[in-house]
This record gives structure tokens, sequence and C-alpha cells, in this order.
């Protein structure tokens, strides 16, 4: 998976937070900022925790919904283990106003094995997205993010820059994990292939995705 740096963005002036220095200069980020962070973060418990990376992630996959031109909604409640829908006009003689669904998951420590992201979804989770017996197309999100939240974004008068990547997976050909306790987990393997982008946001409308489905 290439990673250019800044992708040839000038380096960002200070913008007078510093990352902390156990994770300075992860994935190619060098230490910026001045030696003291300022107060307001010194008060925060909650920079870079989980609970941001988690919500990082799924603003990554509604941004690049958005420059897609889908229709991006998130569910009240959700109970179904389903972060986005994401809705679409469809091309020329196909189903208008397809729908798919999306579980975003994102991690700092990907375990890449050649062409593959191995990553472990809790069961609950992997269940929610195993098997045929759905309306609606549905699909694992999986955001690969920067150990550093400080380097997650980077913005100039040009662009801004969100880093890494996003990749997919359709487990609607797995079976259901029926006798494992919803407290285990099962790692799957995403495709490293399966990068998403524009185009291949598009391409997760295909009628394909819903013949799997045994509602068709």
């Amino acid at each position: 998976m290439t990673d250019n740096r800044t992708g040839g963005i000038p380096h960002q002036p200070s913008s007078g937070l510093t990352p902390p220095k156990s994770v300075a200069g992860t994935y190619g980020v060098p230490l910026t900022g001045p030696e003291h962070a300022p107060g307001w973060l010194k008060g925060s418990t909650g920079f870079g925790d989980n609970g941001h990376r988690g919500a990082f992630g799924e603003e990554f996959i509604r941004m690049l919904a958005t420059a897609a031109d889908l229709d991006v909604s998130r569910r009240e409640r959700d109970r179904v283990g389903v972060d986005w829908q994401l809705g679409y006009t469809g091309r020329a003689g196909t189903r208008r106003f397809p729908a798919i669904e999306a579980q975003v998951k994102c991690t700092s420590s990907p375990d890449i094995h050649g062409e593959h992201i191995h990553y472990p979804l809790k069961v609950k989770n992997y269940n929610l997205l195993a098997g045929r017996d759905y309306e609606i197309p549905r699909f694992l999100f999986l955001v690969l993010a920067p150990t550093d939240p400080f380097a997650w974004a980077h913005a100039n008068h040009d662009r801004m820059l969100l880093r890494r990547a996003a990749y997919w997976m359709c487990l609607h050909d797995h079976d259901l994990l029926e006798d494992v306790p919803k407290t285990g987990t099962r790692t799957v393997h995403v495709p490293r292939a399966n990068l998403l982008t524009v185009d291949s946001l598009h391409d997760l409308f295909a009628e394909d995705y819903r013949n799997m489905l045994v509602v068709s």
C-alpha cells in the first residue's frame, strides 16, 4: 500500500498542537509544533482515543461518499450493525435509487499479510454482516488511519488530505457463526485490492450484490 507521506503537499505549518512523543514519526510524520501543548489539549481525555478514531473513520467514509455524489444517512439508533446507508440514483438501464449499507471500522494497527488485511471483528458484528437474509446489500468498510491523530488530516490552500485509506469487504457468502460466543471475535481477511474510491463505491451498487441476497 503506497503512502507518499503528504502526497506531495508541502509540510503544513505548526497548528500549535504537539503530537505525543511516543508516536512522533509514525507513518513518516515528523514531530512538529511547540514543546508544550495548549491548555485545552492538556485538559482533554479523549483526543486520539478509540471513540475519536472511530468517528474519524466514519467521517472518512462520508467524505468519500459525498465526493462520489452519493446520498449518505446515519441511522438514529444503531441496532443492526449499520453506520451509514448510501443511496444512488442509478445508472441508465439499471435499478433506480438503489441503496447499500455499511458498517465502518477504523484501525491504526493494521495486520497486513500480503494482499489482505486481517481484522478481528466481534462475532456480534460479524453476524450482522454475514449471510444473505437482507433487504439491502451491506458491506464492511475498514479505514486505516495513522497512529498519530495529528496526521489524520493535512490542509493547505489547495487541498485537504485525509490519511490513509479505506477498504471494503462483502460477507454475504459467509455463514453466520451460530455456536460461537458473541463476546468472541472472528478474523476477516479484507482484500487490499478492494480499495474504496469514488469509482469503486459506485461499483458496490451493482446487481451482483443484490443477487446474492435472499430478497432480489
